[in-house]
């Protein structure tokens, strides 16, 4: 992963993360990456992961969390361009070493049942199908996503 740095997410990188995030297909209507941000910049903002390229335009982007029982990361992107690179390995090795040094006894994820590749990369990392349904219910509606 030669030319990238990762480092916690600072205000000014907001609108290349949601412009990342946008682009690789993560932004839905029912979620405003923007309450997103600010939401986890109030809960474990060091676990908001930037990858900043030499150039210190942002490359990757994660949130990271975890609530004493479990760990996830959400929002994991990669800059097209910079895909292949391990940019995204490296993403979540340094996920994985924030939250081991939290305690943390294992990670969950969640990936789009229709976004086949991505399954298979984090397969790749070690990441398997817990055989478990995901419910949600949305207690505080976000307004669509522009």
């Amino acid at each position: 992963m030669a030319g990238a740095a990762i480092r916690p997410f600072r205000r000014e990188d907001t609108e290349p993360v949601v412009a990342l995030w946008r682009a690789a297909g993560l932004v839905v209507p029912w979620n405003d990456p923007y309450r997103d941000i600010e939401r986890k910049l109030t809960v474990q903002p060091e676990l908001f992961l930037v990858a900043e390229d030499d150039a210190g335009a942002v490359a990757g982007a994660a949130m990271v969390g975890y609530d004493g029982h479990r760990g996830w990361v959400n929002y994991l992107a990669v800059d097209a361009s910079r895909r292949g690179e391990g940019l995204g390995a490296a993403i979540m090795a340094e996920a994985e070493r924030l939250l081991v040094e939290r305690g943390c006894p294992k990670l969950n994820l969640q990936v789009r049942s229709t976004n086949q590749g991505v399954i298979d990369w984090y397969r790749s990392l070690g990441y398997e199908p817990d055989h478990a349904v995901s419910l949600g219910k949305r207690l505080i509606p976000d307004a669509s996503a522009q």
